[in-house]
Parts: structure tokens; sequence; C-alpha cells
């Protein structure tokens, strides 16, 4: 555990707010995640580099919003984007944003499944998304990953209309889906280069995404962020405990968010479906010597 963490180190008058929130147990998330969010908060690049880079990055989208008015279609290339996305973050992200970036795409692909496996008479096929390498980013995984989100609520809705079904409490919850996988296996880059934190890499990476993808694109990607209020109420539906819903920060879908706050809404994504997951595997914790869980 890195020092900033370290409770020996603790000083009643000057204490670290990271270290009290690596303690604090009031938000179901999962240890190894928490470690590297709270790391990733107390580095030097989120202090000094962040505001930089913020700035750097609003002026950035405001122009490239003008240019994509007069030329919608004109830059048009979702290979290129994940090509330089998946060399940014072999480059210059800290192994710990990195650990966050890649979980995030396994613990999404997983709330899917279970979602839609713990309805009676719905089948979605759906395409997941488990990245273990860098290779695996420029097989245009972020945007595959918005894709996923809008294409999986349009399949199921039209599910649940055709075939008059309502999502209602399982007594019965199917989990096998959801792992625990903490991605001890990855070795992420640790060069002097790897320094940028999850939010000034989010940051930095926004302006490219808007440029390398068409309007259409990147405005359904900034507006699937506010779908994690969707997902929670689906999932409080199937498990009929609808407290969760109070962790999430992205909500109302139906009335659209200005892409400008893409970046840091994007990191309250990442925390929503961490702790979303979180609970999942708890429920899976208690689960009988059958699998099967009748949640309290």
């Amino acid at each position: 555990m890195a020092n900033t963490l370290n409770l020996n180190e603790h000083d009643t008058r000057d204490p670290n707010p990271w270290l009290a929130m690596y303690l604090d147990s009031s938000i179901p998330i999962n240890q190894t995640t928490k470690q590297a969010l709270m790391r990733d908060n107390d580095s030097k690049s989120r202090r000094y580099l962040l505001p930089i880079i913020v700035l750097w990055s609003k002026i950035t989208m405001f122009f490239i919003h003008v240019f994509k008015f007069f030329f919608p279609k004109l830059v048009n290339s979702s290979k290129v984007l994940h090509k330089l996305l998946a060399w940014g973050l072999r480059k210059f992200v800290s192994p710990d944003a990195n650990l966050l970036i890649f979980r995030h795409f396994h613990v999404g692909t997983e709330i899917l499944q279970f979602v839609s496996r713990n309805i009676d008479g719905v089948q979605i096929k759906g395409n997941p998304l488990k990245p273990y390498n860098f290779e695996d980013v420029k097989d245009d995984l972020f945007l595959n990953h918005d894709l996923n989100l809008y294409n999986f609520v349009i399949e199921l809705n039209k599910q649940l209309k055709e075939k008059n079904i309502t999502i209602k409490k399982q007594d019965k919850l199917n989990l096998d889906m959801i792992t625990e996988d903490r991605f001890n296996h990855i070795d992420f880059p640790n060069r002097w280069t790897n320094v940028l934190d999850l939010r000034s890499a989010i940051e930095l990476f926004t302006p490219f995404y808007q440029f390398f993808l068409t309007a259409n694109d990147f405005v359904r990607a900034s507006n699937s962020l506010q779908l994690d209020e969707t997902m929670a109420i689906y999932t409080a539906q199937i498990l009929g405990t609808p407290g969760h819903l109070g962790l999430v920060n992205n909500r109302h879908p139906m009335v659209p968010e200005n892409t400008y706050s893409a970046a840091y809404r994007l990191v309250l994504h990442g925390l929503a479906a961490e702790t979303l997951h979180e609970i999942l595997v708890n429920v899976k914790r208690n689960a009988g010597r059958d699998g099967v869980v009748t949640p309290s």
C-alpha cells in the first residue's frame, strides 16, 4: 500500500482526505479498485496537471464543436482514434488509472449480463467487452462500449413490449457472470512517462474522441453516461432492493447534459458501475451452495 494510505502516518492536524475515504466503508466498492482510486486522487498529476489539462480540454472542445458544425463528417475514423487511445494509455497513463479503465469494461459487461439473465423470457446476445491488453483497445473498444449500452436498452425493451414481460424481483438469482477479478494478472506499464491520473487522462483524450468521431457518436457517448440510472433501476427491480439507487450520480437520461462535462461524468460513471458491481459481488458471496440466493 502506498504511504499516502498508511494509517501509521496519520496526522490529526493535517489528515489525508483520501486516507479517510479509503478507510470509510459506507460505499460498497472493490478494495483493489478503491485503493487504486484513492492513490490516483492523491497523485501529483491530479493536483498539478489536471487544472491545466481541463482548461486546455474545454477550449479545444469548443473549437472542435465549431469545426464539426460546419464539417460534421469530414473527419471520422474510429480506428485511428482507438490506435491513439491504445498508444496513449500504454505510454502516459499510470498503472492505477489503467487498472480502473480496463476493469470498467469487465464490470460493465457483467452488469449487462446480470440484467439480461435475470429477467424471465428475455434473451439478449450482447457484445461482451473484456479487454486484457492494449491491442484489445484498438478494436473500437470505447465506441463499442457506448453502442452496447444503447443497443442493450433498445433490445431489452423491445422484447419486454413484444412478450408483455415486466421486470420483477427474482427469488433465485443467476450470478454466474459476476466475478471478483482484480486484474492481478495484467502488468500495466510503469515507466517514468506513465504519470497521468484517471481524470487527467480522460480530460486529455476527450477532445480526440470528439474530433475523430461523428457528432452523433460523440453526443451519444456523452449521453450514455446518464444510463447509469437506467441500469440501476433495472437491477433494483430484479433484486427488490432499491437502496443502491442513491449511489447513482448520472441521472435523468431523458434530459441530456452538455458534452463539456463528459469527462467528469465519465469518472462518476465508472464509480457508479463499480459500486453496483460490488453490490452484486456481495450478493453472490452470500449465495447458498446451489449458487442462488434470495436477496435480503
